[in-house]
């Protein structure tokens, strides 16, 4: 048996058209079962989980604690199986999923996670510039040539289509409820970091190539000012997973070159009329001003803890 855990939160009308997707998968002959993990929505996502009650082997947990990981760590406590299937409230599978992903964990008994093919389902027609881009970090879609195959770097994997054995929760191991989404201002990359986790541990990744989902772009993200957004939070993500150890004034020291040298860049890009190459160097000096947030926030956070414990002995 596996399960199948999404978090959600204030996306029903979005949530209601995958649901209707889960209805025409293809079960995996061990069976499954299905748990939406509600981080306190308000409007009405409770509706759209229950109008689904009969059609699917659905069960919901709520988490009012804002922040997706605190939603998927109460989903855990559902799961039931051998496998445990992430994915997003705004994925769309293929029919065959699931019995891809089963298959796979099935004939790769020396690996514990595994990730599927995401492709973009465009809700508006992308302008031209985005293929400039990378959208692997910006709309999390996997590149068309991966094979199937073992996955190096772990990092390949990706949330809206991943699965990883219980077992490899069963020391305790959850998601950090300091990194992804909560609010609209955060540090990404909330399985990624778990990823890294399990893999330090030993647990290898093996990519499903068939197992695929459709990850919803939404007209909101076609744009330039969403997407250098993104990079931020994006580089806020990266720093908080891998600190640096060499920091001036709590930023690492090497920002104050990198930087300055993409400011440049984008200046140089900017006189040239180079609007590609201005794009991605904007995307750049974002992503590096995002790691140079995280470091101020780690620092304070540091400083934070330090004043509590020199508070705990006076007392």
């Amino acid at each position: 048996m596996l399960t199948v855990l999404l978090a959600t939160r204030n996306r029903a009308n979005i949530l209601r058209d995958v649901l209707e997707e889960y209805c025409r998968l293809q079960p995996p002959s061990s069976g499954w079962k299905l748990v939406v993990a509600d981080n306190g929505s308000t409007d009405h996502t409770a509706e759209v989980i229950s109008s689904f009650a009969s059609r699917l082997p659905l069960h919901s947990v709520v988490e009012p604690k804002l922040g997706k990981n605190f939603a998927l760590n109460a989903g855990l406590d559902l799961v039931e199986g051998d496998l445990v299937v992430f994915t997003d409230d705004d994925a769309f599978p293929n029919g065959d999923w699931l019995v891809r992903l089963r298959k796979a964990a099935d004939d790769q008994p020396a690996y514990s996670m595994f990730g599927g093919a995401i492709v973009p389902r465009w809700e508006a027609p992308p302008p031209p510039w985005v293929q400039w881009l990378d959208l692997g970090p910006i709309f999390t879609i996997t590149p068309p040539a991966m094979k199937e195959g073992e996955l190096t770097p772990v990092t390949m994997v990706q949330g809206p289509n991943m699965a990883i054995r219980t077992g490899a929760f069963r020391s305790g191991s959850r998601f950090d409820t300091s990194i992804g989404p909560r609010g609209s201002s955060y540090p990404m990359g909330s399985e990624t970091e778990l990823l890294l986790r399990l893999s330090r541990q030993g647990h290898k990744a093996w990519h499903v190539q068939g197992a695929v989902v459709e990850h919803l772009v939404r007209k909101e993200q076609l744009n330039k000012a969403w997407i250098l957004r993104r990079a931020i939070r994006y580089g806020r993500g990266w720093y908080r997973m891998a600190p640096a150890e060499k920091l001036w004034i709590g930023v690492p020291r090497q920002l104050f070159v990198d930087i300055p040298r993409e400011g440049l860049f984008m200046c140089a890009a900017f006189v040239l009329f180079k609007q590609r190459a201005l794009l991605r160097s904007r995307w750049r000096f974002n992503y590096l001003r995002g790691q140079a947030i995280e470091a101020r926030n780690l620092a304070r956070e540091r400083s934070a803890r330090a004043r509590s414990a020199c508070h705990e002995v006076v007392h």
